[in-house]
């Protein structure tokens, strides 16, 4: 049986993408809109720096921790 709390980072996750870039878009269609959730999940993983991991970018992150 799952917790709510097995969901944290997801829900984490769909909450940011939302307030980010969700409510501030407008978008014709379904392709527009995939488009665009795609094209900020690269910029979320790639691009945006994140205070909790000392200013790097998830995957910068993830990289050094693996090393």
């Amino acid at each position: 049986m799952s917790k709510c709390l097995d969901n944290q980072p997801i829900e984490s996750f769909w909450g940011t993408l939302k307030a980010e870039f969700y409510y501030l878009h407008s978008f014709d269609n379904v392709t527009g809109l995939i488009n665009g959730i795609e094209q900020y999940i690269h910029f979320y993983h790639h691009k945006r720096y994140v205070k909790k991991y000392d200013g790097l970018t998830p995957i910068e992150y993830r990289n050094q921790v693996i090393v």
